[in-house]
């Protein structure tokens, strides 16, 4: 397993823009599937977006498509969530995971194909 900590969160106004790092240690990052998952407060966990080890396959979830963007820096061991445009409904505790294995994008979604989470960052967006 690999060490994740997220940072970056924080209470913005609605249409405002976070960016959210996930900071991994432990093992070799660049073997990893990353992705982000967030919880609003009576819901289940939700996938947002996920990158293969390279950067050059990416998958989001509808809701965030034209405005939230996942990216790596294998050098650094760390992936991002540049998030624009924010509306109150995406006020949410946001996970960082990483999955060990290969999956195709398929599976990408389900987060009991992660076997690494951080601890998570509160995002509140007010309207």
């Amino acid at each position: 397993q690999v060490l994740l900590v997220e940072s970056g969160g924080g209470l913005v106004q609605a249409g405002d823009s976070l960016r959210l790092s996930c900071a991994a240690s432990g093992r070799t990052f660049s073997y990893y599937r990353m992705g982000w998952f967030r919880q609003a407060p009576g819901k289940e966990r939700e996938f947002v977006a996920a990158v293969n080890w390279s950067g050059d396959s990416i998958v989001y979830v509808d809701s965030v498509k034209g405005r939230f963007t996942i990216s790596r820096d294998n050098a650094k061991s760390t992936v991002f969530l540049q998030m624009n445009s924010l509306k109150p409904e995406d006020t949410a505790v946001y996970y960082c995971a990483a999955g060990s294995y290969y999956r195709s994008t398929y599976y990408w979604k389900s987060e009991n194909e992660y076997d690494s989470w951080g601890q998570g960052t509160q995002v509140t967006v007010s309207s």
